[in-house]
């Protein structure tokens, strides 16, 4: 870890402004849900939605062009999208809730993955996550994560973290795993929010098409992560703007990747 970035503490102000945004972020949520506009955020946009279905991950920010500034933080709001053509709701979820095998799905990023407890529609998860863009950073961090449907084709998740903790020397003899929400800051809060939609009639990339299908045509992903990290101190910009301001597009990007790479292989 580079010695000039400064340690940190997350202020209660700053969960405090994290908290109101997402509460209202959810309540925002709800209004797709009850049938004003569309179930996915690709269909909102004839564009959009013709780039998903050709086999474009797409992501960008929620809204704005940077991240939202709170006192001593800042709020990274990215919605993403991506289409795998013949597979299923069903495997898809079966996928993601094999939480065991996170590690081998999503690596780099993930370099430990556990499934803590299970009831139901609802797990405790444990991810050991790498960040590395400049300096290196891992993290262990322990989700709350529940599942709804809407109906036998459309679900949806949601995952909140409940524990974020620097890791100091991660593999070695002197690792040590410092209190949550003090360190460097590059990551103090992370909440996602997936829908999956099963349709038929899709049209995906050739190069996609690589599974069997089993009772539908391709299934829509979609996931929308808000996270919160430290603000950028002055001075210290090239050390700490790298991980903060690219880090969460390219992980989202990195994610429905992965997803959709071991659902084209499964067989």
């Amino acid at each position: 870890m580079a010695q000039s970035a400064n340690v940190v503490q997350l202020k209660p102000r700053t969960l405090q402004a994290f908290e109101t945004y997402i509460r209202e972020a959810e309540e925002a949520m709800e209004s797709s849900l009850r049938g004003r506009g569309s179930f996915l955020w690709s269909d909102a946009s004839p564009e959009r939605s013709q780039q998903v279905r050709q086999g474009q991950i797409v992501a960008q920010l929620w809204e704005g062009d940077g991240p939202v500034k709170v006192p001593n933080g800042l709020i990274h709001d990215w919605i993403g999208a991506a289409f795998v053509p013949e597979a299923t709701v069903e495997q898809a979820l079966a996928l993601v809730q094999n939480y065991d095998n996170h590690k081998n799905i999503y690596k780099p990023e993930v370099i430990d993955s556990k499934l803590i407890s299970h009831q139901g529609n609802d797990y405790r998860i444990f991810l050991r996550l790498l960040k590395k863009k400049v300096i290196t950073v891992v993290l262990d961090t322990d989700h709350d994560v529940h599942y709804s449907a809407l109906d036998e084709k459309r679900w949806l998740c949601r995952s909140y973290t409940t524990r974020i903790a620097e890791v100091e020397d991660s593999g070695t003899p002197k690792e040590r795993v410092l209190d949550p929400d003090t360190g460097y800051g590059f990551l103090w809060r992370l909440y996602s929010y997936w829908k999956f939609e099963e349709k038929k009639g899709a049209v995906g990339a050739p190069s996609e098409r690589r599974i069997s299908t089993r009772g539908g045509d391709g299934v829509y992903i979609e996931c929308r992560a808000i996270s919160l990290t430290r603000d950028i101190p002055l001075g210290l910009g090239w050390i700490i703007e790298p991980i903060i301001r690219k880090l969460p597009q390219e992980s989202l990007i990195h994610t429905l990747d992965a997803t959709r790479r071991a659902l084209t292989a499964t067989p």
